[in-house]
């Protein structure tokens, strides 16, 4: 019995014991079974067992034995032994994350299905590696099935295997994902580009561990815990008709929504230094320290692309050594043709919001294109346009633009003598960084 939940077993006439778990971390609509094993939150723990009494089972209740909890704790192994970064880099300390980390404590001590959501870029696959790692099947194989990169027309035979014989060219049997899974770990990352075939498919298997291979006959059982990924909200997809709604309440029993970068701000100057350090360690050569004007400006950047564009930017920066073209790319593109009137009429919409917000677009394009003619001499720059010094830094404040101007592409020397190098690297991990 897992330590963390209340059971009970029933015991029915001639037929194997049944042990059902209760948990209030379970969501009190979705009811997971694996084989002769029941997980309930505690609300239904009278409702179960008035059933089993009606069934003329023998029900044997075991008390809820509390017991201090299995945590991510941060050790130089824990993450480098799976190839990650320190945890406290992919965790942050924002509540949000903190709360992300809480979840995936409770969760990994379990083994029902796990969901995990968020946009692209914001590190669903290091989470899922996390949660394999932690969880009783830390020993067995973590199998990722990337769903949208497998053609549907192959996708059964990658999943379920095939028999020898079972279509042309079939010269042997072939071991499918969800085989190779035994005992550990099912990934199915972008699951929402599964077609309904498969996802019935794979709803048997999630009920009852059974499956047949292609081109077979025989039933055969996997013990196996699934896993999956969504950059979308798979409940859009149940109203298109695209996914089926009992295989997402299936594949859901926990659901770990990932924010985004945008909204773990507090993080970013932690993930900065961390990408700077990795990467110079790889390029061999130390950056310059970001001005703090090019980091305020990443801070009030939005990040579509998430950590995985901050990480790309960041390698770009540290290998061409270009502050300039770092902010170039954190910069919006300004509109072809001028101010815009495409507008969302969807809803009443506010005409001095609107008009506002395009003076200040067009403002901030007017300036940055000054400080560039003026090679970024402020001064000049106020005169130029007519106002004054402290205006411009105030709506250069507000635009969330850099007071000074961008460091240019820096020309690497030759190749550095190891001796420099590792003074280099040794004065890198000694920097403090201001923000």
């Amino acid at each position: 019995m897992h330590p963390r939940h209340e059971a009970l077993f029933a015991f029915p006439l001639k037929k194997p014991p049944y042990l059902f778990y209760f948990d209030a971390e379970f969501p009190s609509e979705v009811t997971h079974s694996t084989k002769n094993s029941y997980f309930f939150n505690r609300v239904n723990k009278e409702l179960a067992i008035h059933v089993l009494y009606e069934l003329h089972c023998r029900v044997v209740v075991l008390p809820f034995i509390p017991e201090e909890r299995n945590t991510l704790v941060q050790s130089p192994e824990s993450a480098a032994a799976l190839n990650l970064p320190p945890l406290d880099i992919i965790f942050g300390k924002t509540a949000a994350m903190q709360a992300v980390r809480n979840k995936l404590e409770r969760v990994a001590e379990t083994d029902v299905p796990v969901l995990i959501q968020g946009e692209s870029g914001t590190g669903k696959e290091i989470f899922v590696r996390l949660l394999h790692a932690f969880s009783m099947r830390g020993q067995g194989s973590l199998v990722k099935v990337s769903c949208p990169a497998i053609p549907h027309s192959l996708l059964e035979t990658e999943l379920f295997g095939y028999e020898k014989g079972a279509f042309t060219g079939a010269m042997s049997t072939k071991l499918g994902r969800v085989e190779q899974s035994h005992n550990g770990t099912l990934f199915l990352d972008e699951v929402g580009s599964l077609d309904l075939a498969v996802q019935s498919k794979l709803l048997q298997v999630l009920q009852d561990g059974t499956f047949v291979r292609v081109g077979g006959h025989e039933p055969r059982t996997i013990n196996t815990r699934l896993v999956s990924a969504s950059n979308t909200d798979l409940r859009n997809q149940v109203e298109d008709g695209t996914f089926r709604l009992d295989f997402l309440f299936r594949i859901n029993a926990v659901t770990v929504n990932l924010p985004p970068l945008r909204q773990r701000i507090a993080d970013l100057p932690l993930l900065i230094d961390y990408f700077i350090e990795h990467y110079a360690k790889i390029f061999h050569h130390t950056p310059e320290l970001l001005s703090k004007s090019a980091v305020r400006l990443m801070q009030n950047y939005h990040w579509p692309g998430n950590i995985r564009q901050l990480e790309n930017l960041i390698r770009s920066y540290v290998l061409i050594g270009s502050e300039e073209a770092l902010v170039a790319e954190l910069m919006p593109e300004p509109p072809r043709s001028g101010i815009t009137t495409e507008i969302d009429l969807s809803e009443p919409v506010s005409l001095k919001n609107i008009t506002k917000k395009a003076t200040q677009d067009l403002e901030r394009q007017i300036i940055l294109k000054v400080l560039q003619e003026n090679s970024w001499n402020r001064q000049k720059t106020a005169k130029w346009l007519q106002i004054s010094y402290r205006s411009l830094l105030y709506k250069l404040s507000e635009a969330g633009m850099p007071e000074l101007p961008p460091r240019p592409l820096r020309i690497p020397h030759l190749r550095k003598k190891p001796e420099e190098r590792a003074l280099k690297q040794t004065a890198l991990s000694s920097r403090t960084r201001v923000y």
